[in-house]
C-alpha cells in the first residue's frame, strides 16, 4: 500500500504518465531539436588538429595519460601503449610514437603514479615500471583482479585515474547488454593502493569512461540500452545503485541485502523514491540529440589555460565523435546538471580524453564493433583554446521557479528579455528492462518572467510548469551577446532531479 500511495503523489507531483505518451505521439513537433555543432565556427574558438598515427600502428586509443616528461601515453583496444613525444609542441610533424609495452588486454584507462604507469585491462589493474630506463615497460605486475570474465565481448573494464585517497575506480560492463554472468559484472569496484577489490556500486549496464569532477567525487558514463533509456553521466556515489538490477546477484553477507528490485516500465524519478539506493542519472544525454554512445571524460583543472569553462567537465561520444560540456551542481546532495554542445570533428568515434596542465584536450578515437561520424578507423586529436571567447551559455543553475543562465560575454537586454528568443519543453525517459526508451512525457513550461543582471552576465527565468526527473530542453536561438552575435552553441539540456527549495 505505501508503494502505492508513493507512486501516486511522484506521478501527481510529474504529469499523467500515458495520456503524456499518447499526446506527444500526436505531435511530433514536441520533440525538440538537437544540438547544434559546428566545427567549422567552433575552429575560431578552439582548434582541433589531428595528430597524424604512424603506419602499422593499430591506435584505437582507450586510455590517455600525460607522464612527467610532457609525453602523452596511449593505450589501445589492441593491448598496447604507446609514448607520444612532442605532442604539445607546435610542430606536429615532430610527434614521436615509441612502443612502452605490447601484449595486454584491451586497455581501457591508464594512470601514473610514482615512477609507475597503471593499465586497467580486460581482467585486472596492471602496475608497470621501467626500471633500466630504456623507455620500456620491463616489470609488470598485477596490482588488482578481483573480478571475472570470459569471451564476451561486450566484458570492458574502463580505468579511472588515481582518486584522493590512491584508488582506481573500475567500471565493469555486464557479460552482453542484460546480463551479469561473471563475478562483479555490472558493478564499479575500488582497487586500493595495496591491490584489496572493493565492491563500491551496482547497477552499472555498459560504462564508455569514468573520472572525477572538480571536488573529487567520482563519475562514469553509461550507454543506451536495458535500465537505461538513454545515455548519461552518472555520480559513483559509494553503496549506490546506478540502475541496471542483474547486478545484484553478487550481494553477499559482507556486502549486505540487496536493493529492492526496480519497477519496469515507470521512471526514475519514482522509483527512487522506493528504492532508496538508486542514484539518478546526473546529467542524461538526450537521444541522437547529443549522441548515441557516451565515452570518456575530462574535467578542466587548469585555471583558465582552457578557456572561460573551468572546473567544468566534458565528454565524448563515440558515434557523433563530437565532445560535450558539461556543468553540474548539487542540490540536496545529489548531482544534476546540464550538458551543452562543445566540439564536432574529431577523426573517429571519441573514445578517451585527457587535459595536460598547458590547457591542451586530447582525444582519442575508434570506430571498431561501432560505426562512427569520424570516418577514420582510429584518431588522436588535440583542441586548443586559441584566446578568442565565444558567445556561450556559461552555467544553468536551477532554481525553486525556474533557471539562472549565466554567459561568457553580456548579452543584448532587448533580446535576452524577448520571451520569443527561447524556446523550453521537457520530456523523460521510461525506466525499463526493455532496450532503451523514447522521449515520453512531453510538456511546455511557461516562461512568466525574465531578469537581465546588471552586467548583463546573467538572465534568471521564472518558469511555470518545472517538471521533476525532466530533461528541460533550452534553445536560446533569439539571444544575442552586447556585440550583436548569436550564441555559438544556443542548446542547453537541463537534467532536473531535484528542485532547490
Amino acid at each position: 500500500m505505501q508503494r502505492l500511495l508513493t507512486t501516486c503523489l511522484l506521478f501527481l507531483l510529474c504529469i499523467p504518465l500515458v495520456a503524456q505518451e499518447k499526446k506527444a505521439e500526436k505531435k511530433p513537433e514536441k520533440q525538440g531539436k538537437p544540438g547544434h555543432f559546428d566545427a567549422a565556427a567552433e575552429q575560431e574558438f578552439y582548434t582541433l588538429e589531428p595528430i597524424d598515427i604512424p603506419a602499422g600502428i593499430v591506435l584505437e586509443a582507450g586510455g590517455l595519460e600525460m607522464l612527467p616528461d610532457d609525453s602523452l601515453a596511449v593505450s589501445t583496444r589492441r593491448g598496447d601503449i604507446y609514448r607520444v613525444e612532442n605532442a604539445l609542441g607546435k610542430d606536429l610533424t615532430k610527434v614521436i610514437f615509441k612502443p612502452y609495452i605490447t601484449g595486454l588486454h584491451e586497455v581501457l584507462g591508464i594512470t601514473y603514479r610514482d615512477g609507475a604507469l597503471y593499465a586497467t585491462q580486460r581482467g585486472e589493474v596492471t602496475k608497470l615500471r621501467d626500471t633500466n630506463k630504456d623507455g620500456r615497460a620491463d616489470v609488470v605486475e598485477t596490482l588488482g583482479d578481483g573480478w571475472e570474465i570470459d569471451g564476451d565481448y561486450h566484458e570492458y573494464a574502463f580505468g579511472s585515474k588515481f582518486d584522493k585517497d590512491g584508488n582506481i575506480w573500475v567500471t565493469l560492463c555486464l557479460t552482453g547488454s542484460f546480463n551479469s554472468k561473471n563475478k562483479y559484472r555490472g558493478w564499479c569496484v575500488k582497487i586500493t593502493p595495496d591491490g584489496r577489490t572493493i565492491p563500491t556500486c551496482s547497477g552499472v549496464r555498459s560504462p564508455g569512461g569514468v573520472g572525477a569532477n572538480d571536488k573529487g567525487d567520482m563519475f562514469y558514463t553509461d550507454n543506451q540500452g536495458p535500465w537505461n533509456g538513454t545515455c548519461g553521466l552518472k555520480h559513483l556515489k559509494p553503496s549506490g545503485f546506478m540502475g541496471h538490477p542483474d547486478s545484484f546477484k553478487w550481494f553477499d553477507k559482507e556486502l549486505g541485502e540487496a536493493p529492492p528490485q526496480p519497477k519496469s516500465g515507470s521512471r526514475i524519478i519514482v522509483e527512487q523514491e522506493i528504492v532508496p539506493q538508486l542514484v539518478p542519472t546526473a546529467v542524461m544525454f538526450p537521444y541522437d540529440k547529443m549522441g548515441k554512445s557516451a565515452s570518456g571524460i575530462v574535467t578542466d583543472m587548469t585555471g583558465g589555460k582552457f578557456g572561460p569553462f573551468a572546473g567544468q567537465m566534458f565528454v565524448g561520444d563515440q558515434t557523433h565523435s563530437t565532445v560535450m560540456r558539461v556543468f553540474l551542481e548539487q542540490i540536496d546532495g545529489q548531482y544534476q546538471g546540464v550538458c551543452i554542445p562543445f566540439h564536432a570533428g574529431i577523426g573517429s568515434g571519441t573514445l578517451s580524453l585527457e587535459m595536460a596542465k598547458d590547457g591542451t584536450m586530447f582525444a582519442g578515437g575508434t570506430n571498431r564493433g561501432w560505426g562512427s561520424r569520424g570516418s577514420k578507423p582510429f584518431s588522436l586529436d588535440r583542441i586548443r583554446w586559441t584566446g578568442k571567447v565565444p558567445f556561450e551559455i556559461h552555467e544553468m543553475r536551477a532554481k525553486p521557479d525556474g533557471f539562472e543562465l549565466t554567459f561568457t560575454q553580456p548579452v543584448d537586454k532587448k533580446t535576452a528579455e524577448d520571451p520569443k528568443s527561447y524556446d523550453l519543453l521537457t520530456y523523460t525517459y521510461i525506466y525499463q528492462s526493455s532496450y532503451g526508451s523514447p522521449e515520453v512525457d512531453h510538456t511546455r513550461p511557461e516562461i512568466t518572467a525574465i531578469k537581465v543582471s546588471e552586467d548583463g552576465k546573467s538572465v534568471r527565468l521564472t518558469i511555470n510548469g518545472l517538471q521533476l526527473g525532466h530533461v528541460h530542453e533550452l534553445h536560446c536561438e533569439g539571444l544575442k551577446s552586447a556585440e550583436g552575435k548569436g550564441l555559438l552553441h544556443p542548446d542547453a539540456y537541463y537534467t532536473l532531479n531535484r528542485i532547490p527549495k
